[in-house]
């Protein structure tokens, strides 16, 4: 199917929502993210608090380089979203190991379909087996708001 990209040493993945730095994630996002920027922090926390959430940590000393959330109900469906990996450490594979880990718990709760949007990175997504909806005429969205 596709390959599974692993973790570079010295980081490791958790979905512990415990562990997650609330206020580097928000900064990370409402202020470098061109779908959250200007996000309130309140509104993060919401979003962080009602969803699946993935982060990337340094083993030592422990600081949180890469953030994703899924909003699912971990048995048939998934959105990816919030993906964000820190400019410090891209280009290490952080990320694809971050969303392959991502595919991989989502695979073993037995959801079948994950949907993400994206404007940049469709190339990233596609080496990890996503792929263009096939009938996207079938897909409609709901909008309240910019």
């Amino acid at each position: 199917m596709t390959d599974t990209p692993s973790l570079a040493e010295g980081y490791e993945i958790s979905t512990d929502p415990g562990r997650i730095d609330r206020e580097r994630v928000h900064r990370w996002l409402s202020t470098d993210a061109y779908w959250a920027l200007g996000r309130p922090r309140e509104k993060q926390d919401r979003a962080i608090e009602g969803s699946l959430n993935f982060g990337v940590y340094e083993t030592v000393p422990g600081e949180q380089v890469a953030y994703a959330r899924v909003i699912t109900d971990r048995a048939t469906f998934g959105w990816l979203c919030d993906v964000y990996v820190d400019p410090s450490v891209r280009g290490k594979g952080v990320g694809s190991a971050l969303v392959a880990a991502v595919r991989e718990e989502l695979r073993r709760c037995g959801v079948r379909r994950v949907l993400l949007a994206t404007h940049d990175a469709h190339g990233v997504y596609e080496k990890l087996g996503f792929a263009e909806l096939e009938h996207p005429e079938h897909w409609l969205a709901l909008i309240f708001g910019p």
